[in-house]
């Protein structure tokens, strides 16, 4: 209730203090003024937008300090039966729409995989045994397709196969549980081949197979994955990195350096902040001095290549300040810093993590749509991911107006996704992004956070 409550506050004070009398065109006139003053003498000066967040922040405050309060109830029951009846009619909308999808794709991505992993979500909110059993049944659709091009969990065999042993062990269907998992160990041949071309990113390379081994030890148990192939994946892509590194001549400056089809990517999808984020996972049992050698100099590195804007280029090489998207840009390096600060506990991984979610905040609603990988929802884990570390409830806040614009699904002109129904790309993953508005706290990215 108290998550909820919040909720519902912060949809309503942001028509209180927007309400007082500026009218939309003076408040842009405004807004210039003040970003012209700043540009031409410096002052530290705040838009009408900051000074309205903050006001909304205090109300907010100020309400969460009376429990008593008589909006709480009220407002808290309004959100969240427009939420619930969104994700109701979103989850019809979305399973009319599977029937034409492509039967094919079993990823966790884009297909069967990535439907069993939104109802394994609706299951952990609701607690209704008939999302476990829809999971079960696209898990099952996604085993019968597999076919061993890529190992990893979001777009390849590791995903069917590491949410299938989770499913089955939920449905205490042991022996299918343990068959999954024996055949996900088998694909570690393939990731710890020395001359093999796989490349190390999270969609198609070891991280995303590292991934799926500490997925399971979270929602099977630890030791499920025995710490030595834990291991062995890990000095696979820390190998890769310093090879990579000193072709480059890179050693002293970024121990640790990644490239996906020859480009050194930085963003979490196909880059470098995806892979030190997994890394930097407890789960993977990297000693605190490699950690410190090789993998904060690598972060530091990334953290240089910042836009004056705060926002991150899609690669090192690239120069254009213009994504702010999970897959590239500042919505998925944020983890990376927010892991960076946990693990080294130095300030300046907290407030640079602050200033992408700043740049979120001004441009992370996307015409691009409302999934996860390139979408409004992926950008509103990152506050939510804040949120969770600092407790601030303006993060909060940031979350739940994200949560208010994927409530008006279709109505904003968005371009409509090649896979308009799956995970990462589409509805699904809106949905996904929704459900988590009942507990903010337990809020869990998708396939990317433990």
């Amino acid at each position: 209730m108290f998550y909820q409550s919040v909720v519902a506050s912060a949809l309503f004070f942001a028509v209180v203090c927007w309400g007082g009398g500026i009218k939309a065109g003076e408040a842009n006139r405004l807004n210039k003024l003040i970003r012209k003053a700043k540009s031409v003498v410096g002052l530290e000066l705040d838009s009408l937008e900051a000074v309205a967040e903050r006001r909304m922040v205090d109300k907010i405050n100020s309400t969460l300090d009376n429990p008593d309060h008589p909006l709480h109830e009220e407002l808290c029951a309004s959100f969240q039966k427009k939420v619930q009846n969104k994700i109701k009619d979103l989850l019809q909308q979305m399973e009319e729409g599977l029937k034409t999808t492509d039967p094919h794709d079993f990823s966790t991505y884009t297909g069967w995989t990535g439907i069993a992993l939104l109802y394994l979500q609706l299951h952990r909110v609701s607690n209704e045994a008939s999302h476990l059993q829809r999971a079960l049944d696209y898990v099952k659709r996604s085993m019968r397709i597999l076919n061993g091009r890529k190992v990893t969990f979001l777009c390849g065999d590791a995903g069917p196969l590491a949410v299938g042993a989770v499913v089955h062990h939920k449905l205490s269907n042991t022996a299918d549980s343990k068959d999954c998992l024996s055949r996900l160990l088998q694909l570690q041949r393939s990731v710890l081949t020395v001359d093999s071309e796989m490349p190390d990113e999270l969609l198609y390379g070891r991280a995303g197979y590292l991934y799926a081994l500490l997925y399971i030890n979270k929602e099977i148990g630890p030791g499920t994955v025995d710490d030595s192939t834990i291991t062995k994946v890990v000095t696979a892509i820390m190998e890769s990195g310093k090879n990579m590194s000193a072709e480059q001549k890179k050693t002293d400056r970024c121990p640790l350096l990644y490239e996906w089809h020859k480009k050194q990517y930085i963003g979490a999808a196909h880059g470098l902040a995806g892979i030190f984020y997994m890394l930097m996972q407890p789960g993977a049992k990297v000693h605190s001095d490699i950690l410190s050698e090789l993998v904060r100099p690598s972060i530091d590195y990334v953290r240089h290549k910042r836009f004056r804007s705060g926002n991150f280029p899609s690669s090192l090489s690239n120069e254009s300040d213009r994504l702010v998207h999970w897959c590239h840009g500042a919505a998925g390096v944020i983890h990376m810093l927010i892991m960076a600060y946990q693990v080294f506990k130095e300030e300046k991984y907290l407030k640079e993590a602050a200033e992408c979610a700043d740049v979120i905040w001004q441009r992370g609603l996307l015409r691009k749509g409302y999934g996860i990988c390139h979408g409004t929802a992926g950008n509103g884990y990152a506050f939510l991911s804040l949120y969770k570390l600092t407790k601030d409830k303006k993060y909060l806040y940031r979350a739940c107006k994200f949560a208010e614009w994927c409530l008006g699904y279709g109505t904003h002109g968005c371009r409509i996704p090649d896979r308009p129904y799956s995970l990462f790309e589409g509805m699904a993953g809106a949905v996904h992004y929704l459900s988590e508005m009942a507990n903010p706290e337990a809020s869990c990215f998708p396939a990317f956070e433990l």
